[in-house]
């Protein structure tokens, strides 16, 4: 069916035609994009013209005008109706009553409709007072009754706009960044609001406004394709929701990929990105624009006046070679020659970010068209600007994405093209690769003081999560591809070996302190083996903070940062030569030993809590000491069952574990008993922390069995209703036998929620196997856990009964 023969039935039969005919248009699988856009706006003007026509008859000076989206011809499936009944106010009983003739079909329908009854001078009046209302005015469209009043309004709209511009775009600015702050970015969101958030619809159409003013003119290229994906992403979600909603959930990517006829819901977050990218750096260009146009007419005036009348001098200041600064943003020197000096976009980028400059933008488009390729390796010019422009902190993320809205990344590093807009579907994690790689090398640039090959650092930190865009580990990846980029770009082998040990390793300092037992020399000594000297170790700390604080909040705490150099402390002594020796039992504290003394003596469990705090440091000599978390000290007779009952309580009380030890205390002489101590770190999940005393109450009932923990726990589920969300992936558990020689580790990934520390406590138990300590680990909704074991001689267990205990434990998270 043609799309005259949509707009005939509907012209035929009415309100319920109009419905089947929009119906039939929504279900066509051959047509979509814009021509099912525009051709939904036509059918729903032929539908408005009869219902206008029907109740206008005689009536004269009115028309009824489409604004905002609508007004622009792009209608989505679900989009709202913003209409405006325009009258010359001779006859205002008349015209209220045209509107209820046109208004009530359309609620009738069930559309969503933004509407408003007005004259010229009223619509002028209050689109002066809210910038909304112009905004929508700026695309109004006649649709039917007198063409001469809409023109007339749209002609003084215009002419105010323009004539007001200058006091307005400065206010528009301003709301724009307020919501982008509110919104968030869309190119870095999950779940982001298609509209709303930076870089989305509301910032295209405010592009176009600003054009209309003709004060500045956003760049063009790939503005328009970027603006049609983003409306075909919001068609395929409002029909596959059935609802009018901007935001594109997680449950609904791969509904709305499959609609678009795309690979999978990343393939989909990957086009939202790109086309995302593309309106934000075009809205950072037209508003810096915009400051310099307003800022030169302000200034204009003075100038003539002081050089007699006299075209004023634009100044222009030196960065660099072929490099200057003019009017705020770095610009290419005359005397440049880019098709013969393969490294100005380097040294232009490098000179930008240390001065805190932007790139113009003719600046990178002169440079993408005429500059040729590197040589390969690069000369070390080259290699130095580079370093330089990762080195130059927060500037370096906007001369970076100036580079790469024309293309001048990828031809310098090839390899950046798969990582780019790719999505990490990671709560810990709030950007995309390709920026985390960016941010990571921010943070880096903090710490080349504290190291002797800043450069090295900065380098790793751009290439330690390459690997992300290729399948399999991407640290092993990763490897691969940056033994041949830090080839290319200059390195010579001994370097490009620590680049490589960098990106294979990164993720080797934190989770080893976070995850094994630092005590066991096998821990120590296999770090010791994979860094191999220590100018790498001092490289791997650095990178491994500036990629957690690269990562987001939930990746880095003082916690985290005080084992990891526990970790980097005992590796640095082997590395020198000093063995560690086989740890002996730990003499207990004053406080351990009295705890462990009360809990023989009453034959029940004591506990203590102390807060924990971090002393200040260099860095940050004052201020109150950053707390680490709360520490539990619990002693409690030898008996089966305690780390279940006590992780059990813990959940109870909602209770998040960050580490926990247990072992067996030696006792003073002349004491009989066997006394476990649990040390554990703790902190609330919200609100305050319960009182010791209750906490031991509810663990002496958990231990003489009259507290039934699994069922508290199962009631207080119940309790909340479920909610919709991303199906997680079901539990690993993994045995890992030379990870120690005194004891078999046990590792488990798994979904964090309550109560899954005493499931697997429970189940350990239940093995009867023997926990020597565990390392608990949440980072965002994942739970990585690793649990010393030993039998009950407390020795290591055989291999195929750790593997047993391993399925057992799987089979129970798993059911």
């Amino acid at each position: 069916m043609t799309s005259t023969d949509v707009r005939k039935d509907a012209e035929d039969s009415g309100p319920s035609g109009y419905a089947a005919a929009r119906l039939r248009l929504l279900t066509e699988g051959a047509r979509s994009g814009p021509p099912r856009r525009t051709a939904l706006a036509e059918l729903t003007d032929d539908w408005l013209t009869g219902l206008f026509a029907a109740g206008a008859e005689s009536l004269r000076g009115v028309s009824l005008v489409a604004v905002g989206g609508y007004g622009r011809g792009e209608l989505s499936p679900r989009s709202d109706l913003d209409l405006l009944l325009l009258h010359d106010g001779s006859d205002a009983d008349a015209v209220a009553a045209l509107a209820d003739r046109i208004w009530y079909p359309v609620w009738d329908l069930g559309l969503a409709l933004d509407h408003s009854v007005r004259t010229p001078a009223e619509a002028r009046k209050t689109a002066g007072e809210d910038l909304k209302v112009q905004l929508g005015l700026l695309d109004a469209r006649h649709i039917a009754g007198d063409l001469g009043l809409t023109a007339g309004l749209r002609t003084a709209v215009l002419a105010d706009w323009r004539n007001q511009a200058p006091k307005r775009l400065p206010e528009l600015q301003e709301l724009t960044a307020e919501r982008a702050e509110r919104q968030g970015e869309l190119q870095y969101l999950l779940e982001p609001d298609l509209k709303e958030a930076r870089g989305g619809l509301r910032d295209a159409t405010i592009l176009r406004a600003v054009a209309a003013s003709w004060l500045a003119d956003a760049p063009r290229e790939g503005l328009d394709d970027a603006r049609r994906r983003l409306l075909d992403v919001r068609d395929a979600l409002h029909l596959a929701t059935g609802r009018a909603t901007d935001r594109l959930a997680l449950q609904e990517q791969d509904q709305v990929a499959a609609e678009l006829g795309l690979l999978d819901a990343d393939t989909l977050l990957r086009q939202v990105y790109e086309a995302a990218r593309v309106i934000s750096y075009a809205s950072d260009v037209t508003w810096r624009e915009v400051g310099r146009v307003l800022r030169s007419r302000a200034v204009r005036p003075r100038l003539r006046a002081m050089l007699g009348g006299g075209k004023p001098v634009t100044e222009r200041s030196p960065l660099a070679e072929g490099v200057v600064e003019q009017d705020g943003e770095v610009v290419l020197a005359r005397a440049a020659r880019p098709e013969r000096d393969p490294v100005l976009p380097l040294r232009a980028a490098a000179a930008a970010a240390q001065a805190g400059l932007p790139l113009s933008l003719h600046a990178v488009r002169r440079l993408a068209a005429t500059t040729r390729p590197l040589p390969t390796p690069w000369p070390a010019e080259a290699r130095e600007q580079l370093v330089t422009l990762l080195g130059s902190g927060r500037p370096t993320i906007e001369v970076w994405e100036a580079l790469e809205a024309e293309g001048l990344i990828t031809r310098l590093l090839p390899d950046w093209e798969r990582v780019r807009c790719r999505p990490q579907r990671n709560a810990v994690h709030i950007w995309t690769v390709d920026r985390h790689l960016i941010e990571t090398a921010v943070r880096a640039s903090e710490f080349t003081r504290r190291v002797h090959r800043p450069d090295l650092l900065l380098v790793a930190a751009l290439l330690h999560d390459i690997g992300k865009g290729w399948p399999g580990d991407h640290s092993v990846a990763g490897e691969i591809i940056a033994r041949d980029v830090a080839a290319r770009i200059g390195f010579d082998r001994e370097d490009v070996a620590v680049l490589a040990a960098l990106v294979r390793h990164h993720l080797l300092l934190v989770d080893t302190a976070t995850r094994r037992d630092l005590e066991d020399p096998a821990t120590v000594r296999s770090v010791a083996d994979a860094v191999g000297s220590q100018g790498t170790l001092e490289l791997l700390h650095a990178l491994t903070e500036a990629d957690a604080l690269a990562t987001g909040p939930a990746a880095w705490s003082s916690w985290r940062g005080s084992l990891v150099a526990d970790l980097v402390k005992r590796v640095s002594a082997v590395l020198a030569g000093d063995a560690p020796e086989e740890p002996e039992a730990a003499a207990p504290t004053a406080e351990q030993e009295r705890l462990a003394i009360e809990s023989v003596a009453t034959g029940s469990p004591v506990l203590a809590l102390r807060a924990q705090t971090e002393p200040p440091t260099d860095d940050q000599p004052t201020g109150d000491p950053e707390p680490l978390g709360v520490e539990l000290l619990i002693a409690v007779p030898d008996q089966p069952g305690v780390l279940p009952a006590v992780a059990g309580v813990l959940a109870m009380h909602r209770l998040t574990v960050r580490t926990a030890e247990l072992r067996a205390l030696d006792l003073p002489d002349g004491v009989e008993g066997s006394v476990l101590l649990l040390n554990w770190r703790v902190a609330a999940e919200y609100g305050s922390l319960p009182q010791a005393a209750r906490l031991r109450a509810d663990l002496v009932r958990a231990l003489d069995g009259t507290l039934d923990i699994a069922a508290r726990l199962a009631e207080r589920d119940a309790a909340y209703p479920r909610r919709r969300g991303v199906l997680a992936p079901p539990a690993r558990v993994t045995v890992h036998p030379a990870a120690s020689r005194l004891a078999t580790v046990i590792e488990v990934r798994a979904q964090d929620a309550p109560g899954l520390l005493f499931r697997i406590g429970r189940a350990l138990e239940e093995a009867r196997v023997r926990m020597r300590s565990a390392h608990v680990s949440t980072l965002g909704a994942n739970a990585v856990d690793a649990f010393y074991v030993t039998g009950p001689e407390g020795t290591p267990l055989p291999r195929e009964e750790a593997s047993a205990v391993a399925r057992k434990l799987e089979e129970t998270l798993r059911g």
